[in-house]
């Protein structure tokens, strides 16, 4: 077997209201100027995201192959790691934040770990790290949770899963839910969890208008709470 390629792991903004070179360091983007192939959880952002980074090569010219919640893991994913087992590079990249965290582009990842093909992830934001840092809850025993039930008696056990974790363990539980069911996952968190509870809510995290607080459940109930509705939040159960 020839040279292998290298897989780079390449962080885009987490909002739009941000440019690329507000929150990714310089240093990226003499590796992105390299790349003719990427893999993209969504061709149009990547191709803005990209193109707003003002990359050496002409947009037109870059090869893009889609990676998201509908790609199948087996032949889909093998197809999109040959081009690097014949020896060309290619960065992936996320629809929003880090490839492969809360992201599938962990699929192509696993792949080019089996073939022995060289990862590189690059700096830049992640929303769940960046919330984790801002709250004041436990950042050395944390664990993400992904997406909560959707249907309220579900998500009712969820939430008082997370909190005796929480209390028990000690472990900060992070979790997301779909910014229009913010408020409603939030209206359910106040009626639940027990007063003492601490609840960091992080809502448009590196936007101009970020909003990171973290206060007792009892406290919550009290003072307004942050505009969220269609906006992307983080929440921390502590």
């Amino acid at each position: 077997m020839g040279n292998l390629g290298t897989l780079y792991l390449l962080p885009c903004p987490i909002s739009d209201e941000t440019t690329p070179w507000e929150v990714l360091p310089a240093a990226n983007k003499a590796v992105m100027d390299r790349l003719d192939y990427f893999i993209v959880e969504n061709t149009r952002s990547a191709r803005r995201f990209l193109s707003k980074a003002g990359i050496a090569r002409p947009i037109d010219t870059l090869e893009f192959r889609e990676l998201n919640e509908h790609t199948a893991a087996g032949r889909e994913v093998e197809e999109l790691v040959a081009p690097l087992l014949a020896g060309r590079s290619a960065g992936v990249i996320s629809e929003a934040g880090v490839p492969g965290v809360a992201d599938p582009g962990a699929l192509v990842v696993e792949a080019c770990h089996r073939r022995g093909i060289r990862v590189v992830p690059l700096v830049g934001p992640s929303s769940i790290i960046l919330a984790l840092m801002a709250s004041g809850l436990n950042g050395q025993s944390f664990a993400f949770n992904g997406y909560l039930p959707v249907k309220p008696p579900e998500r009712a056990q969820a939430i008082r899963r997370l909190e005796r974790r929480a209390h028990g363990e000690g472990q900060a539980q992070l979790f997301i839910e779909a910014p229009y069911r913010n408020a409603k996952l939030v209206e359910q968190l106040l009626q639940v969890l027990a007063p003492q509870t601490r609840l960091t809510v992080a809502v448009d995290i590196t936007a101009p208008g970020a909003t990171i607080r973290t206060l007792p459940v009892g406290e919550w109930r009290r003072v307004a709470l942050p505009e969220m509705q269609k906006r992307p939040a983080i929440f921390i159960i502590g």
